[in-house]
C-alpha cells in the first residue's frame, strides 16, 4: 500500500486515528482475496459520509444561494453526483491508494466512477470520527466550493435526466421514454445508442454505457427544448 502521508498531503487533512482512513480505502472486493478482510470493506463509512455530504451542502446553499427550494435540491443533487465526487477524487489520486481485488483493478476499478465517488465519502465519514463536523465540513468546502459557486460551469456535472424529467412533467405532464436504438463494438468497448422521447420531440445520443448514453441523450433534447438548469420549478 502506498504512504498513506502522501494522501494526506493531498487531502490537506492529517488524520488522528490513521487506521480510520486505511479503513475508508478498502473496497469490499479485497476481503474476496484476503481472508483477513473478508468482513471489513468502507461501506460503513461510506454512508456515514454520506449523510455528513448531505447536510454540509445543504447547510451552504441554505446560507449562500438566494434561490427556491426547488433550485438549491437541484444544484445539492449536482453536487453531491457521483461524476462530481468522483472527479475530486481523481485530483486527489484516491484511486492509487484504494485496497481492492486483483480481479477488482484489472476491470478499471481505480477508475471507476462508483468506486471513487464512494471512497471520497468514505474519506469523509472518516474524518468525521477522527476531527468531528467542523473539520469535515473544512475537507468538504476546500474541495467542493468551487463547484457549488461555479455550477453553471460545469456543465458535466449537471443531471439531466431529473432536469429533463422535471421539466416534462411541469410542462408536458408526461414522463420522458428512453430506448436503446442501436448497439456497436466489441462486448468491452461496446457502444450504446439511445434515444429519449418528449411526445414529438428527441434527443439521441451514443456513449459507452447505457446510463451515460441517457445522461447525453437527456442534454440533448434539454438544449433542443431549451431547458435550463436553474430554471424556477
Amino acid at each position: 500500500m502506498k504512504n498513506l502521508l502522501d494522501l494526506e498531503h493531498k487531502l490537506n487533512y492529517y488524520f488522528n486515528d490513521r487506521s480510520l482512513l486505511k479503513n475508508a480505502l478498502l473496497h469490499k472486493s479485497f476481503g474476496n482475496e484476503n481472508r483477513k478482510y473478508k468482513n471489513i470493506n468502507n461501506e460503513r463509512l461510506e454512508l456515514l459520509g454520506d449523510a455528513v455530504l448531505g447536510l454540509i451542502i445543504a447547510e451552504y446553499l441554505y446560507k449562500y444561494k438566494k434561490a427556491n427550494e426547488g433550485i438549491l435540491a437541484r444544484i445539492k443533487s449536482m453536487v453531491v453526483s457521483e461524476p462530481v465526487l468522483a472527479k475530486i477524487s481523481r485530483n486527489l489520486k484516491v484511486g492509487e491508494y484504494l485496497m481492492m481485488s486483483k480481479g477488482e483493478e484489472m476491470t478499471g476499478g481505480r477508475n471507476r466512477d462508483s468506486i471513487l465517488g464512494d471512497a471520497f465519502e468514505a474519506i469523509l465519514g472518516a474524518i468525521y470520527l477522527d476531527a468531528g463536523f467542523e473539520e469535515a465540513k473544512n475537507f468538504v468546502l476546500n474541495h467542493m466550493e468551487k463547484y457549488i459557486d461555479h455550477i453553471e460551469e460545469n456543465e458535466e456535472i449537471i443531471d439531466y435526466k431529473t432536469l429533463l424529467q422535471e421539466y416534462v412533467q411541469k410542462h408536458f405532464k408526461i414522463f420522458p421514454e428512453y430506448q436503446v436504438i442501436g448497439e456497436s463494438g466489441p462486448d468491452h468497448l461496446k457502444e450504446f445508442e439511445i434515444s429519449v422521447r418528449v411526445g414529438e420531440h428527441f434527443g439521441i445520443a451514443k456513449a459507452r454505457n447505457k446510463k451515460k448514453a441517457e445522461q447525453l441523450s437527456a442534454k440533448d433534447l434539454c438544449k433542443k427544448l431549451g431547458v435550463k438548469y436553474n430554471e424556477t420549478l
